[in-house]
């Protein structure tokens, strides 16, 4: 029986409601999550459902409503004033917005990191054909942000104080966010292409062009690898696991060219599961 009331029972539904957008979108993530400690699993959560609901409102469900691009941009835009909202006052009617709104205020996410990635999302729905500066630029709002939102987490969560990470992993996090999501527009290059009509890499059919932005890939995430030991214990394992899937992908990527979205089996995500509790420690690793 759940004896919670009022505003404990707010909180604890609205945190139930972004673990429910996690499970219904993502397998992959879902399972790297579960790997993560108690402490810091919810928040992650938060913070995922807050993106993915984001991203959808550009990526299509919108559309399919009826919506038209104005309207569209007006959702978008309300999202990220409730949420910024939220994060002031410390409440919303809107359950996702208000659980991120509470791992923000407990964990230091501020408008510097939230404000960035809607400005990322705002450009999807006005730029279809990326050049270097904009990719460079978007992949910081949609993936590097989001990165640093999990790392503040990951420094954050049940302490006292909101502390900034240590650069050196600072830029692991915004290293794998980028790994991550150059390896997804290459995965989706076809559907961005036919259904939503964007170019986020301009690598066409051209192998050479798809050879230069999995080599950019691989250098992230050996960087991004580096960083993990220095991880908190309680999170070294699910993000080494998101490492081990997103790699695995990327080697993937590289021998086939199909045409399919390219998929890791369930069988081999546990391998990877598996493997990643094996991440050592560094000294200066956080307990």
């Amino acid at each position: 029986m759940n004896d919670e009331q009022g505003l404990a029972l707010y909180h604890r539904t609205a945190r139930r409601a972004a673990a429910e957008v996690i499970a219904g979108y993502s397998t992959s993530f879902g399972l790297a999550c579960r790997i993560l400690g108690p402490r810091v699993r919810d928040h992650v959560r938060d913070v995922y459902a807050l993106v993915r609901v984001a991203d959808e409102i550009v990526d299509g469900p919108a559309a399919e409503a009826g919506l038209d691009a104005a309207a569209t941009r007006y959702v978008l835009d309300d999202l990220e004033r409730h949420t910024l909202l939220a994060i002031d006052e410390g409440f919303s009617a809107n359950l996702v917005v208000h659980a991120f709104a509470l791992t923000a205020r407990e964990c230091g996410i501020g408008a510097d990191l939230v404000r960035p990635f809607f400005a990322s999302m705002r450009s999807d729905l006005d730029v279809t054909d990326h050049d270097e500066r904009s990719r460079t630029q978007y992949v910081y709002g949609s993936a590097e942000v989001v990165g640093l939102m999990c790392l503040q987490v990951f420094v954050n969560a049940e302490r006292p104080g909101t502390d900034p990470a240590d650069p050196l992993i600072r830029e692991g996090a915004r290293r794998l966010g980028s790994a991550f999501q150059e390896i997804n527009f290459l995965r989706d290059a076809d559907h961005d292409r036919t259904s939503l009509g964007r170019d986020y890499l301009g690598v066409g059919d051209s192998a050479a062009a798809k050879a230069t932005v999995l080599d950019r890939i691989d250098r992230d995430l050996l960087a991004a690898k580096a960083c993990i030991p220095l991880l908190p214990k309680d999170c070294r394992r699910a993000v080494a696991t998101a490492h081990g899937l997103f790699a695995a992908l990327s080697r993937r990527l590289r021998e086939e060219d199909t045409g399919n979205r390219v998929r890791i089996s369930n069988w081999r995500k546990a391998v990877i599961a598996a493997r990643a509790s094996l991440v050592p420690v560094q000294r200066g690793g956080a307990a």
